[in-house]
């Protein structure tokens, strides 16, 4: 078998509209496929502004300048998440404070949010990790309690709901990844959610090199200038018309891979009831989107004993982030806030499965390779 962990998927319109984009004369960024994305992104999640940005890390150094931290500010987030999660915040000269994650989902875990407020902190990120969202009412009655403002780092969850709100429209700010290992891609790009409209103005400017740049365009200014600090965040148009042919097949792409995360669910019911593995959670209230499927074995050892043998046979099968709190940068620059010790415990045990679109062809000899290598 050759089966490796990921395979971009395109719907066979890619092209086309990347070659449309070239005719409109207009190759930079914010062109007409760009403008369709954003409008698309308004409408899907229901937020207040979308804005396309050359990539989630992007987004999420917005949010940071949009929260106006200064140094030694404090962000609280998981320590079970991507570098750029804390990264963005760190460049802004702020403290990353880790906290745990739930046992179940993986997200971090609300209960012990509170605890890590301190007087220096000025926001929360929650991170939908697999695309299952966290507990945000919880998060957004501390935040308001706290006057913190709650970043969402919804690189997974396009697509996903909690109590039937889209992920990403719910807190202050969100961001999502449309990175090729994503659900919905365009090889690097992500986009900002604005959902407080207070944001809305400085946001475009801070994408835009910190210029009023958008505002000149509509006729508000007559002319444009420097008025914020800012970057250039703005993707091609090419990259967004590679997008907008993903988007217009969303719903087919997120049912096709609910179809291959259900057959795993499916066939790994019987080794959960054995002790030999766990499969994810979802909870009652959250519709996920088939990011990934990930399966937790007993301890790291048979982990990689079960990666080993997977690969043995071709298959590409993966572990997901080391913990930030035990990176280099992380100890240097962030704050533990009690034990973690799920974070420590799931992280040495999590196991990624191949999930992408065409694999449903040989799913089953993957699903028969991983019975073999649990010994079930």
């Amino acid at each position: 078998m050759d089966i490796p962990f990921n395979k971009p998927y395109m719907t066979g319109k890619e092209l086309w509209y990347i070659s449309q984009a070239h005719a409109n004369g207009h190759l930079a960024g914010d062109g007409e496929f760009t403008k369709r994305c954003n409008a698309w992104l308004e409408n899907f999640v229901g937020s207040n502004k979308a804005l396309l940005t050359h990539s989630c890390t992007a987004a999420l150094e917005i949010t940071a300048i949009l929260a106006d931290l200064r140094p030694g500010d404090e962000v609280i987030m998981p320590s079970y998440t991507f570098v750029s999660t804390a990264n963005a915040f760190v460049l802004r000269g702020a403290v990353p404070v880790f906290v745990d994650i739930r046992a179940d989902t993986l997200n971090i875990d609300e209960l012990l949010i509170e605890e890590a407020i301190t007087e220096k902190t000025r926001a929360i990120v929650a991170v939908h990790y697999a695309g299952v969202g966290c507990e945000m009412d919880t998060i957004m009655e501390i935040a308001r309690k706290h006057d913190l403002l709650v970043i969402e780092d919804n690189a997974q969850g396009l697509g996903s709901t909690y109590k039937n709100r889209p992920l990403g429209s719910i807190g202050d700010l969100g961001t999502l990844s449309f990175h090729e290992t994503k659900n919905i891609i365009s090889g690097e790009g992500g986009a900002l959610l604005v959902n407080s409209p207070r944001f809305g103005e400085r946001a475009e400017m801070i994408r835009e090199k910190g210029t009023n740049r958008s505002q000149f365009f509509r006729g508000l200014v007559d002319k444009y200038t420097w008025v914020e600090i800012g970057s250039s965040y703005l993707p091609s148009d090419l990259v967004a018309a590679f997008l907008w042919a993903q988007m217009e097949e969303a719903d087919t792409i997120t049912q096709r891979r609910l179809n291959i995360w259900n057959t795993y669910h499916q066939w790994f019911a019987s080794p959960e009831e054995k002790g030999k593995v766990r499969r994810p959670v979802i909870p009652p209230e959250c519709k996920h989107n088939a990011h990934m499927y990930y399966l937790l074995l007993p301890d790291l050892e048979q982990r990689n004993t079960f990666i080993q043998k997977l690969k043995e046979q071709g298959i590409g099968a993966v572990f997901h982030y080391v913990p930030l709190h035990d990176s280099p940068v992380g100890q240097k620059c962030g704050r533990v806030s009690g034990e973690l010790k799920n974070t420590k415990n799931l992280s040495g045990r999590l196991v990624r499965l191949p999930l992408w679109l065409g694999l449903e062809q040989q799913q089953a000899g993957v699903i028969e390779q991983v019975l073999k290598a649990l010994g079930d």
